[in-house]
């Protein structure tokens, strides 16, 4: 199966830019731009093998379809669907973070 498209919804480019930003302040240029080349890799591989991602999140919020993938090296997960044409991704969030009020209450499927 050939590679397919990623989208980036808007929240989930915000999503990075808050996240580099932090980086950025606390860790400095070098570990900000770690992260985001981090975020690349796992939005490409995401491209190459979109049915790889978890179905964990989809169950427990009853989003069907939605999958979820680890930043690698960083505590983030790229939360996204999978349709015919393209990656739809929805979040990229903090492993911490409130996840079922972050992308239940942020996403219109």
């Amino acid at each position: 199966m050939a590679a397919r498209s990623v989208w980036l919804r808007e929240l989930a480019a915000v999503d990075i830019d808050r996240a580099a930003d932090y980086y950025l302040g606390e860790g400095g240029t070098e570990v900000a731009l770690r992260f985001v080349d981090a975020v690349e890799r796992a939005v490409g591989q995401i491209g190459r093998s979109p049915h790889s991602g978890s179905l964990r999140f989809s169950y427990e919020l009853e989003i069907p379809g939605l999958r979820v993938r680890p930043v690698t090296r960083f505590p983030y997960l790229v939360f996204y669907v999978v349709g015919d044409e393209i990656v739809d991704v929805w979040r990229i969030l903090h492993s911490r973070r409130d996840i079922p009020s972050a992308v239940a209450g942020d996403i219109d499927p």
